[in-house]
C-alpha cells in the first residue's frame, strides 16, 4: 500500500481516545484519511479535535457494536481499513486474578477484535474488489511473543489475539484483505497506569506512542503483514 492510498481512504479507529488510538487518529488524519473514531466516551473523542465521524460505543457489547461497520459504510460509502487500538491490562499473579478480571481482559483485548474482524470482512472484501488495499490492524504486543510473570492473563489473551490474526490472515489473503498484527514492547501510555486490577511494576522507560504508531503506519503504507517486537527497535 503506497502512502497516497491512505489519502481518501475510509478508516475505522477503535479506541481512538486512548494513548495509541489518539496518535493513530492524528497521523492518519494528517495523511488525508476519512476517519470514523470509536471509543467509550463521546466527550473524549470530540476532545481529540480530529476530523471524522465520532461514535461512542462499548466495543465489547455485541448489540451496541452490531451496526458499527454498516454505519461506516452508509456514511463513508466504503470501509478500507480498521485499526483496533482498544485495550485493558491487569497485573497480578495468575492464581489471584478474579473471574471478572479474566472475562474483562478477554472481552476487551481479544473477543471484541475477533468479532469486529468477522463483522468487517464483507466491507473490506468489497474494498479489495473495488481496487483498494484493505487492512485490519491489531496490537497484540511483545507479551504475545514472551509471556511475562505478573502479566500471565494479559499475556494469554494477547497471545490468543495474535494466533487468531496469524490464522485469519491466511484465510483472508485470498479475499484481498491484509491483516497486520503489531507486537511492540512496553510503550509509554496511560494503559499501565489505569489497570483493571493490580498495580503496575516499575517498568523501564518504554517507547513513545508516536514511535510505535509511526512504525505501524509505515507498515500499512508498505504492505507489510506482520510486525514482531524486533521491528520496533
Amino acid at each position: 500500500m503506497r502512502m497516497s492510498e491512505i489519502s481518501g481512504s475510509s478508516i475505522l479507529v477503535v479506541g481512538a481516545s486512548g494513548g495509541l488510538g489518539s496518535v493513530f487518529a492524528r497521523q492518519l488524519s494528517a495523511k488525508g484519511a476519512h476517519l470514523t473514531l470509536v471509543g467509550r466516551r463521546d466527550d473524549a473523542l470530540h476532545a481529540l479535535g480530529v476530523p471524522g465521524d465520532v461514535i461512542a460505543v462499548d466495543i465489547t457489547n455485541d448489540e451496541a457494536r452490531a451496526g458499527l461497520v454498516d454505519g461506516v459504510v452508509a456514511r463513508q460509502g466504503r470501509l478500507d481499513g480498521v485499526v483496533f487500538a482498544a485495550g485493558a491490562v491487569a497485573f497480578g499473579p495468575a492464581s489471584e486474578l478474579s473471574p471478572a478480571t479474566l472475562d474483562a481482559l478477554w472481552q476487551v483485548n481479544t473477543r471484541s477484535a475477533m468479532m469486529l474482524l468477522q463483522e468487517s470482512a464483507v466491507a473490506l472484501t468489497a474494498s479489495s474488489e473495488a481496487g483498494g488495499s484493505p487492512f485490519f490492524v491489531t496490537l497484540s504486543g511483545v507479551v504475545a511473543e514472551t509471556p511475562t510473570a505478573g502479566l500471565a492473563a494479559y499475556s494469554a489473551v494477547k497471545a490468543a489475539l495474535h494466533a487468531n490474526m496469524a490464522a485469519a490472515s491466511r484465510e483472508m489473503r485470498r479475499m484481498g484483505v491484509r491483516l497486520l498484527d503489531a507486537r511492540p514492547g512496553h510503550t509509554e501510555t496511560e494503559l499501565s497506569k489505569h489497570p483493571i486490577a493490580g498495580v503496575a511494576p516499575a517498568f523501564p522507560p518504554g517507547m513513545t506512542p508516536e514511535h510505535v504508531v509511526t512504525r505501524i503506519v509505515t507498515a500499512i503504507e508498505n504492505d507489510e503483514r506482520d510486525l514482531p517486537s524486533g521491528a520496533f527497535a
